[in-house]
């Protein structure tokens, strides 16, 4: 299995990254700043900074949830 990520800035801040969970196999959407972001769906586990939301390959990705998501980590990359 090929492992890859790919990180994404908001201006010149790292702002996300796609990643593939090491337990689970799972991709998800990691958001740097993530311990301030908060949604029920985003796990902290041992990180200190970030959160990550799983992602499920065999459904859609829930749109809505992302959305509501990045627009707070966005907001929290304006201030």
């Amino acid at each position: 299995m090929a492992v890859w990520h790919a990180f994404y800035y908001y201006g010149e801040k790292r702002f996300c990254y796609l990643w593939v969970h090491r337990k689970t196999g799972q991709p998800y959407l990691g958001i740097v700043e993530g311990s301030s972001v908060h949604h029920p769906d985003l796990i902290q586990e041992k990180r200190a900074r970030m959160k990550i939301l799983l992602i499920d390959p065999v459904k859609d990705i829930p749109l809505r949830k992302l959305n509501d998501i990045l627009r707070q980590a966005i907001a929290l990359a304006r201030q």
